[in-house]
């Protein structure tokens, strides 16, 4: 049986770090780190996940903001308000939750977005950063994946990655995190999509299967060889009459035979989504560093 890679005391840990960070701060009278978040309209899974966010940052000790704009707010209002937060010096990290209406651009927010304080890590230029290797704020989802990989001492220099799906939230930034020449990553990596019918004989070839793709168990025992390790970013609802909400969340992997194979595996949930909280607030708080009044 794998052994379970637990995001969610691996995010608690990191939250705690971060929390006596701050606490020194402001024992010394500093000023601490401040996030912005502004949600668009009244999507649940987007209320839900600034909610958690929002009271995150609360708990260690940042500054926490959340600004709810209408579902029917003009373009050029949203990007005047990130401009007012771009000049906002108590705000070190801006994060605009998406999806957005369809009216509004979601590249042009995004490039709106002051590099330094674009702890969703989607700005062009620190997208760039991470290709050619410079330190720069990361994707959160992918910055918690390798984060996990390092504090669970699962090596990967040399190691052959897997990677199924090629978004630019996941697939794509975590691929090019792996592949740098540095400590906790220096690896092999594969991109696997859709264009590609049996994707079984890339995966059974992984020494690290990093499973991105949006299908619910789509992963099966089978594509798996023996000792893999197994990350799955996949959250996806699946009908269960027998669960009060009538469904539940799992993976993109089949997890309870693919555990029997793995090495390592992260659970759905709690795996690796904690992380993506988590690391969005190691961001934020390396925007704060990073930021004339955080040195």
């Amino acid at each position: 049986m794998a052994i379970l890679i637990d995001g969610k005391k691996t995010a608690a840990e990191i939250k705690e770090e971060l929390k006596k960070e701050i606490q020194s701060l402001i024992s010394e009278g500093k000023q601490v780190p401040g996030l912005v978040t502004i949600l668009v309209g009244e999507n649940p899974a987007s209320q839900s996940y600034v909610t958690s966010k929002s009271k995150s940052c609360i708990e260690i000790g940042m500054l926490s903001k959340v600004e709810r704009l209408s579902e029917s707010v003009r373009e050029a209002e949203l990007l005047k308000l990130i401009e007012q937060y771009n000049k906002d010096e108590s705000y070190h990290g801006i994060l605009v939750q998406l999806p957005l209406p369809a009216h509004i651009s979601e590249q042009k927010v995004i490039e709106a977005i002051d590099p330094k304080k674009d702890v969703d890590g989607f700005h062009p230029i620190n997208v760039g950063n991470l290709l050619i290797g410079n330190k720069t704020l990361y994707p959160c989802t992918p910055y918690g994946i390798v984060e996990l990989l390092k504090r669970y001492n699962i090596p990967t220099t040399g190691k052959h990655v897997v990677v199924v799906g090629r978004s630019n939230i996941v697939g794509k930034p975590v691929a090019n995190l792996l592949v740098q020449k540095k400590e906790g990553a220096n690896a092999i990596v594969t991109i696997c999509h859709s264009a590609e019918k049996d994707l079984s004989k890339y995966i059974l070839t992984a020494d690290i299967l990093i499973a991105a793709m949006g299908k619910a168990n789509f992963i099966t025992a089978e594509m798996v060889r023996e000792g893999t390790v197994v990350i799955d970013v996949g959250i996806n609802r699946v009908q269960d009459k027998n669960t009060a909400k009538g469904y539940r969340i799992v993976g993109d992997v089949d997890f309870e035979n693919v555990e029997k194979k793995a090495s390592y595996i992260t659970p759905v949930p709690g795996g690796v989504g904690p992380m993506t909280i988590a690391m969005l607030l190691k961001n934020t708080f390396q925007a704060y560093q990073n930021y004339p009044t955080g040195k």
